[in-house]
C-alpha cells in the first residue's frame, strides 16, 4: 500500500479545510459585530452623558419630550449647517450663521435693550 494520497482523499481534505475556514470566518464574524456592538454602546453612553452634564435640564425630560427637543434644536437649517461643517472637518469653533443674520455683522439689539455692556447692578 502506497502513502500516496488518492483524488478523492485530497478533496475530503479539502472540504474539512473548507469547513474550518467556515467555522472560523463565523467567529470573526461574530467578534466583528461584538466589537462593533460594544463601540456602539460606549459612544452612545458617552455622547447622553455628555449631552446631560450641559443640559442637564434635559434628565427629568420623558423619552418623548427629550425626542421633541432634540427635533425642535436640531431640525432646522442651522442645525444641519453647524453639523455638516463640523463633519467636514470644520471644527467646533466655527459655526455658521443662522438664516438670515448678516456675515460678519452682530445682530441687532432689541429697541430699547443695551448689551448689558457699562450699565449699573
Amino acid at each position: 500500500m502506497s502513502n500516496r494520497k488518492t483524488t478523492a482523499d485530497k478533496i475530503e481534505e479539502a472540504k474539512a479545510k473548507i469547513t474550518q475556514y467556515e467555522h472560523h470566518m463565523k467567529q470573526l464574524v461574530q467578534k466583528q459585530k461584538t466589537e462593533e456592538r460594544k463601540a456602539r454602546t460606549k459612544r452612545l453612553c458617552s455622547r447622553a452623558g455628555l449631552l446631560e452634564s450641559l443640559l442637564p435640564d434635559t434628565i427629568a425630560l420623558t423619552d418623548e419630550q427629550f425626542k421633541s427637543f432634540l427635533e425642535k434644536t436640531t431640525a432646522n437649517d442651522f442645525g444641519r449647517r453647524t453639523l455638516a461643517n463640523i463633519a467636514k472637518g470644520g471644527g467646533a469653533a466655527v459655526t455658521p450663521k443662522p438664516a438670515g443674520a448678516a456675515q460678519g455683522a452682530a445682530a441687532p439689539a432689541p429697541q430699547g435693550e443695551g448689551n448689558g455692556a457699562g450699565q449699573a447692578g
